[in-house]
């Protein structure tokens, strides 16, 4: 873990975080940190957004589904077919 840092507070609020801290948090330009005040510290979370026309994927129905498809690869429960019409024939046999 980073050594603790001094950093100061600029016109505007800004601060710069220390390079040191910034790489051990992974934190780069552009990231999004979330800001909240817990008894008397001031305590910054590294964030990720979802752009929205994917936000389906991290809806619970579909986080279970790909869950249950993992489990099925792991598990062996997968076929191959060498062409669309080959699974059309299995998809018909069943």
């Amino acid at each position: 873990m980073a050594a603790e840092e001094l950093t100061k507070v600029t016109r505007n609020g800004q601060v710069t975080l220390p390079a040191a801290i910034r790489r051990e948090a992974n934190v780069a330009e552009g990231d999004i940190l979330a800001v909240r005040l817990e008894d008397e510290r001031i305590v910054l979370v590294p964030k990720k957004l979802i752009n929205k026309n994917q936000s389906y994927f991290w809806t619970k129905p579909w986080q279970e589904a790909e869950q249950e498809a993992e489990r099925d690869i792991a598990e062996g429960r997968v076929h191959a077919y060498k062409d669309v019409e080959d699974l059309i024939a299995a998809l018909e046999q069943e």
